[in-house]
């Protein structure tokens, strides 16, 4: 029997990412995302998968950022219950994540149901802490370059993709087969994670396309922030800034330090870290060493070069302080969590400033934001965006188009074929063409619920 793939999410869209292998009646279920961004993609979230749980018999996880795992704790609900296969990493992580994303969905239901502004009665959250902590027993952790099986015959193999701690590209071969999952690529001159590792030789390649349709600005990430935080430092304004709490909070932090260190910026500058997700992430660095270019000295320092908030009530206390001060928060499109209380605090200041540190996919806050939007809605309000709005675009995560070819040249022949996935259609299509022109191989971008040949 051949092997199959159905595009469960991650396909013309750049999030949701869920890819189902099927083989000889097994199926594999390669990330487990949350669908985010407009309301059609993120009501995704709550309709039943064309497959029941139960019927999955392996789930293997990429990397841990929630468009690449968030679904987990639905899945194992609704009655999943074989393992989790992941990297160390991405287990440690994961423990973080996964329970604060089930808090922050109960703490969002109860707000609406608060104020009643939820057009359901009542608000429901899509998963709860309980839930994700329940999902966090069925892992199993493995370390790169040593393969594995996750089911008879099937074989995984895991290699470095730079990105995130953890972040893994996925080599699965099955039934005579091949298969390459990029996850999401690193960049080779990433301010703290190593570069990705090499592909393996496959016959079919999944390969994300989150910047298929542009480049990284030439901009140097230290000098753009280190401008903008003298601005904000002469005026005595305060910096809102969403963040990842896993990568982005963490690449900040330590752009922060090196701008102190080096006196572009004063020392004495208050800087806030704003989520309790990514204080506990910042600690996991210490951890890792190895799997990012910091050393145990530089580490350390990411855990002392703010103040880690934890509580409510510690958040609510920084409203009774004065700037200059800056306030790193999730999350980093700014579609959930404290940032959107910053936001609604101090985003109409003129004095002010919100800085946009990566990728914001279409139909989040920090889409709009970023794209020059003057107000936007928080809680049910409409909040003027009278700040200043600083975008780093050269502080992503993410290979951009020129990084990704780049990698996939690097692969030792070509593959039979390579679906474009995890990006916006027009960034997947650009990429698609790409690789059919400059690598002369053949490519598409696969529909949502599409199935196709591995």
């Amino acid at each position: 029997m051949p092997v199959r793939i159905t595009f469960l999410g991650g396909a013309c869209t750049v999030t949701g990412s869920k890819y189902l292998v099927t083989h000889q009646g097994q199926r594999l279920l390669l990330d487990c995302g949350l669908f985010q961004g407009y309301k059609p993609l993120r009501l995704r979230n709550w309709q039943p998968l064309p497959v029941a749980p139960s019927q999955i018999d392996a789930v293997v996880l990429t990397h841990a950022h929630l468009d690449h795992s968030g679904y987990l704790p639905l899945l194992v609900r609704d009655g999943y219950t074989g393992p989790i296969h992941s990297t160390a990493g991405t287990r440690d992580l994961c423990a973080i994540l996964l329970p604060d994303s089930g808090h922050l969905q109960e703490e969002d239901a109860a707000f609406l149901n608060r104020h009643q502004l939820s057009q359901h009665t009542p608000a429901l959250p899509l998963y709860t802490r309980l839930d994700a902590q329940h999902c966090l027993q069925q892992f199993q952790a493995h370390a790169f370059s040593q393969p594995f099986e996750p089911l008879p015959g099937w074989r995984v193999t895991f290699s470095p993709a730079g990105h995130i701690l953890g972040a893994a590209t996925v080599l699965l071969e099955v039934g005579g087969r091949r298969i390459l999952f990029s996850g999401d690529l690193g960049r080779p001159d990433d301010l703290i994670m190593n570069p990705p590792e090499a592909p393996p030789q496959a016959d079919t390649v999944l390969i994300e396309s989150t910047y298929g349709d542009r480049q990284h600005p030439a901009e140097d990430t230290l000098h753009a922030l280190g401008e903008a935080l003298q601005r904000l430092a002469r005026r005595g304004g305060v910096a809102v800034v969403p963040v990842f709490a896993v990568g982005r909070a963490q690449t900040v932090l330590h752009a922060i330090h090196l701008l102190k260190v080096q006196g572009v910026v004063p020392a004495a500058l208050p800087v806030f870290l704003d989520s309790p997700m990514a204080v506990s992430t910042t600690g996991l660095f210490e951890k890792h060493l190895g799997e990012h270019r910091l050393s145990a000295r530089e580490a350390r320092a990411l855990s002392h070069g703010a103040t880690m908030v934890q509580t409510t009530d510690e958040s609510k206390a920084l409203a009774r302080r004065h700037g200059p001060m800056v306030i790193l928060s999730a999350s980093g499109m700014a579609t959930g969590g404290r940032v959107l209380h910053h936001l609604a605090l101090y985003a109409s200041d003129h004095r002010n400033m919100v800085i946009l540190t990566g990728y914001q996919a279409h139909g989040t806050r920090g889409a709009r934001i970023a794209n020059g939007e003057k107000t936007i809605r928080i809680h049910g309000q409409d909040v003027r965006i009278g700040a200043e709005v600083v975008q780093l675009s050269s502080a992503s995560a993410h290979a951009d188009a020129d990084q990704t070819l780049a990698w996939l040249r690097r692969m030792p022949h070509a593959p039979q074929q390579v679906y474009v996935v995890h990006g916006e259609i027009g960034a997947a299509d650009t990429l698609r063409q790409r690789i059919e022109h400059e690598l002369r191989w053949h490519a598409s971008v696969p529909e949502h619920a599409s199935t196709g040949p591995a």
